[in-house]
Protein backbone atom coordinates (compact mmCIF):
# COMPACT_ATOMS: atom_id res chain seq x y z
CA UNK A 1 0.00 0.00 0.00
CA UNK A 2 1.20 3.53 -0.63
CA UNK A 3 2.08 5.70 2.32
CA UNK A 4 -0.12 8.69 3.04
CA UNK A 5 0.79 12.31 3.84
CA UNK A 6 0.80 12.96 7.58
CA UNK A 7 -1.33 15.91 8.64
CA UNK A 8 0.53 18.60 10.54
CA UNK A 9 -0.39 20.72 13.56
CA UNK A 10 -2.94 23.30 12.46
CA UNK A 11 -4.95 20.88 10.30
CA UNK A 12 -8.52 20.86 11.71
CA UNK A 13 -8.84 17.06 11.38
CA UNK A 14 -6.36 16.71 14.25
CA UNK A 15 -8.73 18.52 16.61
CA UNK A 16 -11.96 16.77 15.66
CA UNK A 17 -12.97 13.68 17.69
CA UNK A 18 -13.02 10.60 15.48
CA UNK A 19 -16.16 8.51 15.06
CA UNK A 20 -16.59 4.89 16.11
CA UNK A 21 -15.95 2.27 13.46
CA UNK A 22 -19.09 0.28 12.63
CA UNK A 23 -18.10 -1.32 9.31
CA UNK A 24 -15.36 -3.93 9.55
CA UNK A 25 -14.83 -4.27 5.84
CA UNK A 26 -12.15 -4.19 3.16
CA UNK A 27 -11.91 -0.39 3.42
CA UNK A 28 -11.06 -0.66 7.13
CA UNK A 29 -8.40 -3.29 6.42
CA UNK A 30 -6.95 -0.97 3.74
CA UNK A 31 -6.92 1.89 6.27
CA UNK A 32 -4.99 -0.27 8.78
CA UNK A 33 -2.49 -1.17 6.04
CA UNK A 34 -2.09 2.51 5.07
CA UNK A 35 -1.57 3.50 8.71
CA UNK A 36 0.97 0.72 9.24
CA UNK A 37 2.95 1.49 6.08
CA UNK A 38 2.94 5.25 6.74
CA UNK A 39 3.96 4.82 10.40
CA UNK A 40 6.82 2.47 9.56
CA UNK A 41 8.15 4.68 6.76
CA UNK A 42 7.98 7.87 8.88
CA UNK A 43 9.26 6.13 11.16
CA UNK A 44 7.09 6.39 14.24
CA UNK A 45 5.92 4.42 17.27
CA UNK A 46 2.26 4.97 16.47
CA UNK A 47 -0.12 6.61 14.03
CA UNK A 48 -3.83 7.41 14.38
CA UNK A 49 -6.28 7.63 11.48
CA UNK A 50 -6.89 11.40 11.90
CA UNK A 51 -3.16 11.94 11.25
CA UNK A 52 -3.73 10.80 7.66
CA UNK A 53 -7.02 12.67 7.36
CA UNK A 54 -9.43 9.88 8.33
CA UNK A 55 -11.81 10.60 11.19
CA UNK A 56 -12.24 7.02 12.41
CA UNK A 57 -11.25 5.52 15.79
CA UNK A 58 -8.32 3.42 14.56
CA UNK A 59 -4.60 3.51 15.32
CA UNK A 60 -1.48 1.44 14.81
CA UNK A 61 1.65 1.06 16.92
CA UNK A 62 5.15 -0.27 16.51
CA UNK A 63 6.91 -0.53 19.86
CA UNK A 64 9.82 -2.76 20.84
CA UNK A 65 9.42 -4.79 17.64
CA UNK A 66 5.69 -5.36 18.25
CA UNK A 67 3.39 -4.21 15.47
CA UNK A 68 -0.32 -3.85 16.14
CA UNK A 69 -3.53 -1.94 15.64
CA UNK A 70 -6.64 -1.19 17.65
CA UNK A 71 -10.13 -0.12 16.60
CA UNK A 72 -12.55 1.72 18.93
CA UNK A 73 -10.19 1.73 21.94
CA UNK A 74 -11.35 2.15 25.53
CA UNK A 75 -8.54 2.61 28.07
CA UNK A 76 -8.13 1.66 31.71
CA UNK A 77 -5.14 3.61 33.07
CA UNK A 78 -3.01 2.90 36.12
CA UNK A 79 -2.81 5.51 38.84
CA UNK A 80 0.98 5.24 38.78
CA UNK A 81 2.49 7.72 36.32
CA UNK A 82 5.57 8.02 34.16
CA UNK A 83 7.17 11.21 32.89
CA UNK A 84 9.29 11.03 29.78
CA UNK A 85 10.04 12.37 26.31
CA UNK A 86 7.21 12.35 23.82
CA UNK A 87 6.98 13.52 20.24
CA UNK A 88 4.47 13.31 17.43
CA UNK A 89 4.64 12.80 13.67
CA UNK A 90 2.14 15.68 13.30
CA UNK A 91 4.52 17.98 15.21
CA UNK A 92 7.88 17.18 13.55
CA UNK A 93 11.05 17.53 15.63
CA UNK A 94 9.12 18.59 18.75
CA UNK A 95 9.85 16.55 21.91
CA UNK A 96 8.77 17.40 25.46
CA UNK A 97 8.53 15.41 28.67
CA UNK A 98 4.89 14.42 29.10
CA UNK A 99 3.12 12.72 32.01
CA UNK A 100 1.23 9.55 31.20
CA UNK A 101 -0.07 6.56 33.09
CA UNK A 102 2.66 3.95 33.56
CA UNK A 103 0.39 1.06 32.55
CA UNK A 104 -2.67 0.70 30.35
CA UNK A 105 -5.23 -1.94 29.52
CA UNK A 106 -6.76 -1.11 26.14
CA UNK A 107 -9.88 -2.87 24.94
CA UNK A 108 -11.29 -2.62 21.47
CA UNK A 109 -11.45 -4.60 18.28
CA UNK A 110 -9.16 -5.72 15.52
CA UNK A 111 -9.76 -4.88 11.85
CA UNK A 112 -12.08 -7.89 11.56
CA UNK A 113 -14.28 -6.80 14.48
CA UNK A 114 -12.92 -9.39 16.91
CA UNK A 115 -12.48 -8.27 20.55
CA UNK A 116 -8.91 -7.40 21.55
CA UNK A 117 -7.29 -6.54 24.89
CA UNK A 118 -3.80 -5.02 24.92
CA UNK A 119 -1.86 -4.62 28.17
CA UNK A 120 1.21 -2.44 28.12
CA UNK A 121 3.57 -0.45 30.27
CA UNK A 122 6.14 2.28 29.75
CA UNK A 123 6.62 2.99 26.00
CA UNK A 124 3.71 0.84 24.79
CA UNK A 125 1.42 2.44 27.40
CA UNK A 126 2.62 5.89 26.29
CA UNK A 127 2.03 5.09 22.60
CA UNK A 128 -1.49 3.72 23.22
CA UNK A 129 -2.45 6.77 25.30
CA UNK A 130 -0.93 9.17 22.75
CA UNK A 131 -2.76 7.58 19.80
CA UNK A 132 -6.06 7.35 21.68
CA UNK A 133 -5.70 11.06 22.46
CA UNK A 134 -5.49 11.69 18.70
CA UNK A 135 -8.83 9.92 18.32
CA UNK A 136 -10.30 12.37 20.83
CA UNK A 137 -8.83 15.45 19.10
CA UNK A 138 -6.13 15.88 21.77
CA UNK A 139 -2.44 16.50 21.01
CA UNK A 140 0.34 15.69 23.46
CA UNK A 141 1.14 19.40 23.85
CA UNK A 142 -2.34 19.80 25.42
CA UNK A 143 -1.07 17.66 28.32
CA UNK A 144 1.93 19.89 29.08
CA UNK A 145 2.00 22.35 31.97
CA UNK A 146 1.60 26.04 31.09
CA UNK A 147 5.32 26.85 30.82
CA UNK A 148 6.15 23.80 28.71
CA UNK A 149 3.13 24.39 26.47
CA UNK A 150 4.25 27.98 25.84
CA UNK A 151 7.73 26.74 24.98
CA UNK A 152 6.26 24.10 22.65
CA UNK A 153 4.08 26.67 20.88
CA UNK A 154 7.13 28.94 20.45
CA UNK A 155 9.06 26.03 18.87
CA UNK A 156 6.11 25.25 16.60
CA UNK A 157 5.83 28.88 15.40
CA UNK A 158 9.58 28.96 14.70
CA UNK A 159 9.66 25.60 12.89
CA UNK A 160 10.24 25.31 9.15
CA UNK A 161 7.05 23.33 8.62
CA UNK A 162 4.62 25.58 10.52
CA UNK A 163 2.26 27.43 8.22
CA UNK A 164 3.12 25.38 5.16
CA UNK A 165 0.23 24.41 2.95
CA UNK A 166 -1.42 21.34 4.40
CA UNK A 167 -1.09 18.11 2.41
CA UNK A 168 -4.09 17.09 0.41
CA UNK A 169 -5.23 13.50 0.47
CA UNK A 170 -7.48 11.85 -2.07
CA UNK A 171 -10.34 10.66 0.11
CA UNK A 172 -11.37 7.06 -0.22
CA UNK A 173 -14.76 5.79 1.00
CA UNK A 174 -13.34 4.96 4.46
CA UNK A 175 -12.13 8.55 4.77
CA UNK A 176 -15.41 10.20 3.85
CA UNK A 177 -17.40 8.15 6.36
CA UNK A 178 -15.22 9.42 9.19
CA UNK A 179 -15.14 13.07 8.12
CA UNK A 180 -18.87 13.56 7.88
CA UNK A 181 -18.72 14.34 4.15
Amino acid sequence: MPTQPIRLFGDPVLRKPAVEVVDFDRELRRLVEDLTDTMREAPGSGLAAPQIGVGLRVFTWWVDGELGHLVNPVLDLSEEEQDGPEGCLSLPDLVFDTKRALRVVAKGQDMHGEPVTIEGSELLARAIQHETDHLDGILFIDRLDTAARKAAMREIRESEWFGLEKPTVKLSPHATRGLGL
